[in-house]
C-alpha cells in the first residue's frame, strides 16, 4: 500500500470522481518506473504474481472496478456491508464477512500471496487477524489531510517484524519511495490457555 509519510493512502475529499482526493496521486509517481530494474521492479512483480485480490468496497469503487479485471484475470473478493444487485464485472466477487473472505481468496490463491487493496479492507482483515503482511510503500510526503491506513485498529499493540527494506533513491525527489514489508508477529495463548 501507498502511504505517505504522515500515514494517508490517499488525500482529503476523495470520491469517484477523484480517487486519490486531492494531491493524492503522489503516492504513486513511484510507478512511473514500475518496469525499471532495481526496487519498483522487484515490488510491481511480488504484485503482479498474486493470484487473487481482496479489496474493500470504497477502493474497488474510486478504482472503477479495474474494469472487472486487477491484474491477470485473477479474483478479486470485494469486501462489502451489501451486495449490489447487478453482477459484478469479470472475476469480481462480493463477500460481506471478513474470515470468509480471506478463506475464498486463499483457496483461489493456493501457494501464491493475495494482494490486498484499500485501507478499509486491510484494517478488517488486520483485526480479525487474517493479515499476514504488510508492504507499504512510504513516500517522503506528508499530506495533512485524507484518510488513513491505520485509523480503525483493535486496542493494544501489534507487533511487526521487518523482513525487507528496498530503498528506491531516485535522484527525482518526486519518485523517491522506501518500500517497507513487515510480517505481523503472533501472540499465542499462554501455556495451558484456552482459545
Amino acid at each position: 500500500m501507498s502511504v505517505s509519510l504522515d500515514g494517508y493512502v490517499v488525500g482529503p475529499q476523495d470520491s469517484t470522481d477523484q480517487p486519490m482526493g486531492a494531491g493524492g496521486f503522489r503516492l504513486f509517481n513511484w510507478l512511473d518506473h514500475r518496469f525499471d530494474p532495481g526496487p519498483n521492479g522487484e515490488v510491481v512483480a511480488d504484485a503482479d504474481a498474486t493470484r487473487a485480490v481482496v479489496s474493500g468496497r470504497r477502493t474497488y469503487e474510486h478504482a472503477d472496478h479495474w474494469q472487472g479485471d486487477h491484474h491477470d484475470g485473477v479474483p478479486v473478493f470485494v469486501l462489502t456491508h451489501d451486495v449490489p444487485v447487478e453482477p459484478p464485472p469479470g472475476s469480481v466477487r462480493f463477500v460481506t464477512e471478513v474470515h470468509e473472505c480471506a478463506a475464498q481468496a486463499r483457496a483461489v490463491a493456493g501457494d501464491a500471496d493475495v494482494l490486498v487493496m484499500g485501507a478499509g479492507a486491510a484494517q478488517s482483515l488486520l483485526r480479525a487477524g487474517e493479515l499476514d503482511e504488510l508492504e507499504l510503500h512510504v513516500v517522503p510526503v506528508l499530506l495533512g489531510q485524507g484518510r488513513r491506513l491505520f485509523d480503525d485498529l483493535p486496542l493494544g499493540p501489534i507487533e511487526l517484524e521487518l523482513t525487507r527494506v528496498l530503498d528506491a533513491g531516485y535522484p527525482d525527489p518526486e519518485h523517491r519511495v522506501l518500500h517497507l514489508r513487515y510480517r505481523i508477529r503472533r501472540t499465542r495463548p499462554a501455556s495451558g490457555a484456552v482459545s
